[in-house]
């Protein structure tokens, strides 16, 4: 074994060798539940790393069950006892009581949208067949299950308005179900599929039937656990049974591919989109459905780059991808001849980052990001700029849907002290006005936002929004969160949350910063923070904390760290890195072991922005960074509190049960160490679909929590 390595698994082995230090801080003991531990040893490239906590992996099991039930006691019990969570329920229960309205859309001559009265656990699907009209309700979900964890996944309206396909997700689980319902009568007919998961419904035109994508069904052990392998894409007619359903496209040749269905706005073609992973490329194949038997086709197979389809024009599509155009491009291909010298550009990449293009009105609806904020741009089919969709802020905006020939469309526009707020867009006159506008029980005007640039470990220049109270004094004494993502693409732009608001209300600053890795700035800042360069999103969220301390927006002792998913790995990497920054921290549902992610479940697609442990080189820079790998008894970690759920079958929540045992021994019996505490939902998953109960009572946990951890409590 080569030194070096050896060295490397001497660390990982030893890791629970005591520390001479006693941390500055002047908690009680906590009697954390006892975990056993087991001997597993496992070889990583000729690197021993131990795995302790491995039994915690099996959520099937007694032991399992009676450890999550210990953990949830003295959680519940430690924040029983925090004077203030009560109050901060109550306030989040009134700001939550406000009416919310999605995006508008028109299909099949009527118009559908839901609605959330306030506190209902799930929205409401309405229907009108025009705007002046009554709305119908067309599906309640809150009638699905008494307790609210049944929830609407996804929807699509038959082009003739005669059927509505809904999925619905059950105590937040991936696993969707597909039913059908007649929308003149408001029932249900009897079809009804099952073992759907990462899938959208896209119909025929003349509404006989639709294609999704599926899984074979696991057993019932492994629902929530195994590994999902060979999606396949299926046609669905309406009125049989789905062992009769249609296989259209699969390809046991690649069993990682993943596979999404388009009808093209003419009913002609059948776009098919083939992923691999989460990685931010895809290929791109079609059917013409016009012709019978019709075989699938290869357009786009060099798996070089992102292809968003946008809409055609007979045999000519347009796509918006980041071939050759980092921050993205809208392109025209004639199917008949679809070699790239033969493409013709109709929109180039300019300085802002496009994040979406509809084709409306004739016309190219585009929405940017600049410097994470949104800006939208009209284009005739040519390329030729017609005119901006001019926005109420600096803020983000969704939506732009519709057809060729509608003359309006609609869109939501939200910031961090504005309600998302809908709006009908006039595309004849380019006007905007305010369709539903919600009212929230706050002042807008008492609070502000400012952006922020800050020089990363590597000189990159990195942005991050600030936002408090107005009049705030920068003095080193506010309590702040700091809150992050950092991966996948995925860009945070702001956005209005009730949760953050009671937050800024108890008088904290919320800060969220642009990592890289995510898709502010264009594939090239995704791919900064991907694979061998991930620690370069864990250098970006310190370089904000610091910034924030030195600039006296707050201090370590005031400080709050939290993220979910892969932010909540990037929560794990930061205050194991630099645990004196941070005096509180919160992973949530993170993925926290790096060297198993990609054994459960979707995690092996993740292995594009990770890496895997199966690679000697990059098992070598995730065993830098693993959270779970990197906890080190004796060390004084920040107040945390993990939170997952039972039912998470995306980070499967063993991340988290593994994480927060090995944190509890690392911290265990340290004078003045802060608490280490993981809450463990019931009944919810990785976050979507959560009901609106289950919202506030997280939210009000968290906010508690921070009360006593940033001494905003006086203790």
């Amino acid at each position: 074994m080569p030194r070096r390595l050896t060295l490397l698994a001497s660390l990982i082995l030893t890791q629970g060798a005591a520390m001479a230090q006693t941390c500055n801080g002047n908690w009680p003991a906590i009697d954390y539940p006892v975990t056993r531990t087991v001997e597993q040893q496992d070889n990583y490239h000729g690197a021993t790393v131990a795995d302790p906590y491995r039994w915690l992996e099996d959520a099937n099991s007694a032991d399992t069950a009676a450890w999550v039930q210990e953990q949830n006691k003295l959680t519940q019990g430690y924040l029983a006892q925090i004077p203030g969570r009560d109050a901060i329920k109550a306030r989040l229960t009134k700001l939550w009581n406000y009416e919310r309205f999605s995006v508008p859309f028109k299909e099949g001559g009527r118009y559908f949208y839901s609605r959330n009265d306030g506190l209902q656990n799930q929205a409401v699907l309405y229907t009108m067949k025009s705007l002046a009209d009554m709305p119908r309700l067309l599906l309640d979900p809150n009638t699905l299950a008494a307790d609210g964890t049944v929830a609407l996944a996804g929807l699509a309206v038959s082009p003739n308005g005669k059927y509505l396909a809904y999925s619905t997700a059950a105590s937040g689980s991936d696993w969707n179900e597909i039913r059908v319902r007649d929308i003149e009568s408001g029932k249900d007919v009897a079809d009804h599929i099952k073992w759907v998961k990462f899938s959208n419904t896209a119909w025929l035109h003349d509404g006989s039937g639709f294609f999704y994508s599926r899984y074979d069904e696991p057993t019932e052990a492994g629902k929530l656990a195994a590994v999902n392998y060979f999606q396949k894409l299926y046609f669905h007619k309406i009125g049989t049974p789905q062992s009769a359903d249609t296989l259209v496209y699969d390809r046991p040749d690649n069993k990682d591919w993943g596979f999404s269905a388009q009808v093209t706005e003419d009913g002609r073609f059948l776009v098919i989109t083939a992923s691999q992973g989460t990685e931010n490329k895809n290929r791109v194949f079609y059917k013409d459905l016009k012709q019978k038997d019709g075989k699938v086709v290869g357009l786009l197979e060099d798996f070089d780059a992102a292809y968003n389809f946008v809409g055609n024009d007979g045999q000519v599509f347009y796509f918006h991808t980041e071939r050759n155009a980092p921050r993205g491009r809208i392109v025209a291909i004639d199917v008949k001849k679809p070699a790239v010298l033969s493409w013709k550009q109709i929109v180039p990449e300019s300085g802002s980052t496009l994040v979406s293009a509809s084709l409306v009105n004739n016309q190219l609806l585009v929405d940017y990001l600049s410097d994470a904020h949104s800006l939208v741009k009209v284009f005739d089919l040519r390329g030729k700029p017609l005119h901006d969709v001019k926005l109420p802020g600096l803020g983000t905006a969704s939506g732009f849907s519709g057809k060729r020939t509608d003359t309006e469309t609609f869109y939501s526009y939200t910031s961090f002290t504005t309600p998302s707020t809908i709006y009908r867009h006039d595309l004849k006159t380019n006007k905007s006005s305010v369709y539903r506008q919600p009212k929230v029980d706050f002042d807008p005007a008492g609070y502000e936002t400012r952006q922020e640039f800050f020089t990363s470990r590597d000189g990159t220049r990195v942005p991050m929004f600030i936002v408090s109270k107005k009049g705030i004094k920068y003095d080193g004494s506010n309590p702040t969160y700091l809150y992050g993502y950092g991966g996948f693409n995925v860009s945070l732009t702001p956005t209005f949350s009730v949760a953050n608001l009671a937050w800024l209300e108890m008088g904290g600053v919320y800060v969220m910063a642009n990592l890289r890795g995510g898709g502010e700035y264009g594939e090239s800042w995704h791919e900064a923070g991907t694979k061998l360069k991930k620690q370069n999103v864990f250098d970006d969220f310190i370089g904000a904390a610091e910034w924030l301390v030195s600039h006296k927006v707050t201090s370590p002792s005031k400080l709050a760290i939290g993220g979910g998913s892969n932010g909540g790995l990037l929560v794990g990497a930061a205050m194991t890195q630099r645990p004196d920054l941070f005096a509180a921290a919160i992973p949530q549902v993170g993925v926290l072991d790096m060297l198993r992610f990609h054994k459960f479940t979707i995690g092996w697609a993740w292995t594009s922005d990770y890496g895997s442990s199966d690679n000697a080189d990059e098992f070598k820079a995730l065993v830098k960074y693993s959270p779970l790998h990197n906890l080190k008894r004796g060390a004084c970690y920040p107040a945390t509190m993990i939170t997952t759920a039972d039912h998470d079958d995306r980070v499967v929540p063993a991340h988290s049960f593994k994480f927060a045992a090995a944190a509890q021994a690392a911290q265990a019996g340290q004078p003045g160490a802060a608490p280490i505490l993981i809450r463990i939902d019931s009944k919810a998953g990785h976050g979507a679909g959560k009901p609106t109960t289950k919202q506030i009572e997280e939210v009000a946990d968290r906010w508690g929590f921070l009360t006593r951890a940033l001494h905003m409590d006086g203790k």
